[in-house]
């Protein structure tokens, strides 16, 4: 099934790519788009990490939601979603929320990568942490609520993250922590739309381009390492 990757790619790199363990934590807009992006171009060995159930409010941007899954849990249908794409995919599904209490039931697997799209910033910071210290390679988005400019979007260093209050978030208690600001981020340049309410606005493209972005890295990076 990828001929045509290997055309580009070559053999070679398929079979690395297909050897590595990738945990995505989080299955949204963002996440979901990593998660399609990473089976779609050869990773076999995939860790999904949810404990949300798909709503309504979803559909305009999480690949998963959809009038027949609405309901049902993210965790359960990405494995399905995953399986009907490449029946050799190895899923490891952990539907739990990832906290200091429950963070030995991801960590008790061998990965090589941890993509962290989740939202909350206690898990966000622990993922850092515990990545940093046991030496696996990791990316963590920042966020694309409230933002329409997908143009904006980049890879960089949390030290050169600007206009995303989340980053400026999580810079702040990292730097708490005395651990080095000079970490792989997914972060938007454009300053944030203000909204009338606390719950973001989310304009799709916005999540799903940094979805695809992330997976690119962490591909790229598997076949420069």
């Amino acid at each position: 099934m990828f001929d045509r990757l290997e055309k580009i790619i070559g053999e070679e790199y398929i079979k690395k790519i297909q050897k590595k363990t990738i945990a995505i934590v989080g299955l949204g807009g963002v996440g979901g788009y990593v998660v399609e992006t990473l089976i779609r171009n050869g990773i076999e060995n995939i860790i999904i990490v949810d404990n949300d159930e798909i709503d309504i409010t979803n559909k305009n941007r999480q690949i998963i939601a959809l009038d027949s899954t609405i309901g049902l849990k993210k965790v359960d249908i990405f494995e399905k979603r995953i399986k009907d794409i490449n029946k050799n995919v190895n899923v490891i599904k952990l539907n739990l929320f990832l906290n200091e209490e429950t963070k030995k039931e991801l960590f008790k697997y061998d990965i090589d990568y941890v993509i962290d799209a989740c939202d909350t910033v206690s898990t966000k910071i622990m993922l850092i942490r515990e990545c940093i210290n046991r030496n696996i390679k990791f990316i963590s988005s920042m966020g694309t609520g409230n933002k329409v400019d997908p143009y904006k979007l980049e890879i960089t260093k949390l030290k050169n993250t600007i206009n995303d209050p989340l980053a400026k978030v999580i810079r702040h208690e990292i730097n708490k922590l005395n651990i080095s600001l000079d970490i792989n981020v997914l972060s938007s340049k454009e300053l944030p739309k203000k909204i009338k309410n606390r719950t973001p606005s989310s304009y799709s493209v916005v999540p799903n381009i940094a979805g695809i972005f992330i997976a690119d890295f962490v591909i790229k990076n598997i076949i420069n390492e």
